[in-house]
């Protein structure tokens, strides 16, 4: 009687531990799969801003969208924002980076994130950057940016625009969106872009 409680406990024991086991698996299996659909899309961008201007930025002289006027986003960043109506926030002739980099917080590289602008880069000076040029982001669009290091992969001098809107899949209004290029706007109620 003794050997057979002995086992029966010894066997529960063991039952409840590898379901602990298997609940404990699945937790992490579950934890470390978030991360993953995180980092293949703009999750974690910062979809609205303070509307603080980086030091040094000018205000554009003869902007194509005044502020205040609307336009219609041809570029997708982020989900929800091709095909939205902005209203233009600020406007600003500066040179725009697409860069790659990797998360300072770990994680996949991010490749060919579309904008950081000149006056986000750590310690640029007057000397514009060209491609395959390494440079410190001192921009935060995106969780782990902020001070990481980064390539250049294209680099343009244009107008940029800070811009509100709300997404087309719903959801809440953005504010103070930083940074759709000229190019990446249309006039209002024009959707096939210039």
């Amino acid at each position: 009687m003794k050997k057979q409680l002995l086992f029966l406990g010894v066997a529960t024991i063991i039952g409840l531990s590898g379901c602990g086991n298997i609940a404990d698996r699945e937790n992490n299996e579950s934890k470390n799969k978030e991360p993953k659909e995180e980092e293949t899309n703009h999750s974690e961008m910062n979809h609205s801003s303070t509307g603080e201007i980086p030091e040094g930025l000018k205000e554009a002289a003869n902007p194509k969208y005044e502020v205040g006027s609307t336009a219609t986003i041809q570029s997708d960043h982020m989900g929800g924002m091709k095909g939205a109506e902005a209203t233009i926030s600020g406007a600003f002739d500066t040179t725009v980076y697409a860069v790659s980099y990797t998360p300072i917080t770990g994680g996949d590289p991010v490749k060919n994130h579309k904008w950081v602008i000149h006056e986000e880069i750590k310690d640029a000076g007057d000397t514009l950057l060209k491609p395959g040029d390494e440079a410190d982001l001192n921009a935060d669009h995106m969780k782990g940016m902020k001070g990481a290091k980064a390539t250049i992969d294209t680099a343009e001098q244009t107008t940029v625009y800070m811009v509100d809107f709300t997404p087309t899949t719903g959801g809440e209004p953005v504010k103070n969106h930083k940074w759709v290029t000229e190019s990446e706007l249309s006039s209002a109620g024009n959707h096939s872009g210039h």
